[in-house]
């Protein structure tokens, strides 16, 4: 089984991608894509760019330093993985990612927005990709937060 596993390089992927070795070490047998979805270049950065290269070499680049620890973490439990670094919208692009490296799963976090971002946004990616995954798509909800006293 390949599972898509996008990270932001946050210590809630951090949760997500322990939570996906967890499934492996409980006899899931699976292959991972590791992956980031970076914003495009806004217009002024196009334009204003002498060198378009360096833009996507940036992008690349930062995907890569995001996506590192989980890596770590996969690379440390003997774990098959690829990883990708692709630009656009997020939804979009974990569609374009499942289809692209025949993804069987997706593992991602659940981040809950308030009712003015999803309305903005046009929902959370986690739900979109609910509604518009080709494949099961399983959420990992957050660690609970330690009680304040």
């Amino acid at each position: 089984m390949k599972i898509l596993l996008p990270v932001d390089g946050t210590e809630l992927s951090l949760h997500e991608t322990r939570f996906a070795l967890r499934l492996v070490r409980e006899g899931l047998r699976a292959s991972f894509v590791l992956a980031n979805v970076q914003e495009p270049a806004s217009f002024y950065e196009i334009v204003t760019s002498q060198n378009p290269g360096l833009i996507e070499s940036a992008a690349q680049e930062a995907g890569e330093d995001l996506m590192a620890p989980s890596a770590r973490l996969l690379r440390e439990a003997g774990v098959s993985f690829e990883t990708a670094v692709i630009t656009g919208d997020p939804a979009h692009a974990m569609l374009a990612l499942i289809e692209l490296h025949g993804c069987d799963m997706v593992v991602m976090g659940a981040r809950a927005l308030g009712p003015i971002r999803r309305m903005l946004e046009g929902g959370s990616t986690s739900r979109r990709l609910l509604d518009d995954a080709p494949v099961p798509v399983l959420l990992v909800k957050p660690p609970p937060q330690p009680q304040q006293d």
